[in-house]
């Protein structure tokens, strides 16, 4: 991917970069794998904010993508390679040998009319295989990693990120996530090999407020701005840096401040966590 600058005619367009999209082939999408998706505005069931400074946006249509990538030893050819709103990675859609169509998460180097398989015995040089952690050797890139077996990856499907296998060890698998987290993960857990692609998509400047704001995100004001009814930095005569220490608008500590009541059973599978700005 290419990134493109814009002449600086206007000032927010002077910093502004955006994606060139060459790598796309279509502008639509495949109809029957997508559904409508309403905005929630960050409210929960009951209608109350649970996440602020959400809302508005363009509306979209959600891609139903194949975390799982279950059907086994059943040859797929990618038709097309499209944009998707709900992520930052691009996705691609491949037709298995029986008709059926899936949405999957685009990796580097996947082209259309390029085949992939998932199953026990695959080519572990073509991207987008998918197998399990068992037969994948160690140093191989991958991306889209279950979990739990059979549930469907759940991590390392972002833009640009991939996952290492470090090492294996009885049962486990040693991954070294994006973050540098060095985690346990079952060897029967499915992973697909290659790095997931869009990859300069960190790189790429908004360049004006009103970009932030069709992607539904709205602005966010800080505390010190605000009047004392509202947060409990606010007001003051003059400017003042808060005169306490930083906390939320309902008086919680921020910056550190452990909030976690009950440890994850899950802890236990990190062997090693990442690494704090300030290491």
């Amino acid at each position: 991917m290419r990134m493109k600058t814009k002449k600086p005619i206007t000032p927010g367009q002077r910093w502004a970069t955006v994606a060139s999209f060459q790598e796309l082939t279509t502008d639509k999408p495949y109809k029957p794998l997508t559904v409508a998706l309403r905005s929630k505005g960050g409210r929960n069931s009951n209608g109350r904010v649970t996440m602020r400074y959400r809302g508005g946006g363009h509306k979209r249509r959600l891609r139903l993508i194949d975390f799982k990538r279950d059907k086994f030893d059943i040859p797929a050819t990618v038709l097309t390679i499209e944009y998707d709103p709900n992520r930052s990675a691009r996705i691609a859609l491949v037709e298995y040998k029986d008709g059926e169509k899936r949405y999957i998460v685009a990796p580097v180097g996947l082209v259309v009319g390029a085949e992939i398989i998932s199953g026990k015995e695959v080519d572990m040089k073509v991207v987008g295989n998918t197998t399990s952690l068992r037969r994948i050797p160690p140093s191989t890139q991958i991306h889209n990693v279950e979990l739990a077996k059979g549930k469907g990856g759940q991590i390392v499907r972002s833009a640009g990120a991939s996952a290492q296998i470090m090492a294996k060890d009885g049962k486990y698998a040693h991954l070294r996530l994006p973050s540098s987290e060095i985690r346990l993960v079952d060897l029967d857990c499915n992973a697909t090999i290659g790095q997931i692609g869009n990859i300069e998509h960190d790189s790429i400047s908004l360049g004006k407020a009103g970009r932030s704001r069709w992607l539904g995100r709205r602005s966010k004001v800080r505390g010190v701005a605000m009047n004392p009814v509202d947060h409990p930095h606010g007001g003051g005569e003059g400017k003042t840096s808060g005169g306490r220490h930083p906390c939320t608008p309902w008086g919680k500590p921020t910056k550190g401040y452990k909030t976690r009541k009950k440890k994850k059973s899950s802890n236990k599978f990190i062997v090693k966590r990442r690494k704090s700005k300030k290491e």
